[in-house]
């Protein structure tokens, strides 16, 4: 397996985790997550691919099939009146296929993404999950993230 930044021939795999992504949410949050979308059209995920502020990693195995990804996004909020000038590297989604899960790519494409981030000069790493998502949030708690801050709602 390799871990590398995402390239134009690695987008049908990534749409096909995406799916796998999008109907996880929708089953755990179907009044917010529509079933069978695509979450990028393909111009804008081949603009988030060929983006610097937005490196998307993919792990692969040796015929180039995509076997997870990180989507990141590169923060920063200088001159901020309350918040310091740190360089944050968010994780916006990573995903394994669900058929390979259980053999370390989640954590080699998170430590992958680890490196980068120090490599990049950033103070830190964060991440989002959804509360119904408990397998992904197991997963991070494993990987020694703890939580930054929580989001609450009131359904109506």
């Amino acid at each position: 397996m390799e871990i590398r930044r995402a390239v134009e021939q690695d987008m049908d795999g990534i749409n096909h985790l995406l799916r796998q992504v999008l109907m996880v949410h929708h089953k755990g949050r179907p009044d917010l997550f529509q079933p069978n979308v695509k979450k990028y059209t393909d111009s804008q995920l081949k603009e988030i691919i060929m983006d610097d502020r937005t490196p998307v990693f993919t792990a692969v195995d040796e015929n180039g099939m995509v076997l997870g990804y990180a989507f990141c996004i590169f923060q920063e909020h200088k001159g901020d009146n309350i918040l310091t000038d740190i360089k944050t590297l968010y994780i916006d989604d990573l995903c394994v296929d669900e058929e390979i899960r259980g053999r370390q790519i989640g954590r080699s494409l998170y430590e992958h993404v680890l490196a980068f981030a120090k490599e990049s000069g950033c103070y830190n790493v964060t991440l989002n999950v959804w509360a119904c998502n408990e397998s992904a949030m197991r997963f991070y708690e494993k990987c020694g993230l703890k939580p930054q801050k929580v989001g609450m709602e009131m359904i109506l």
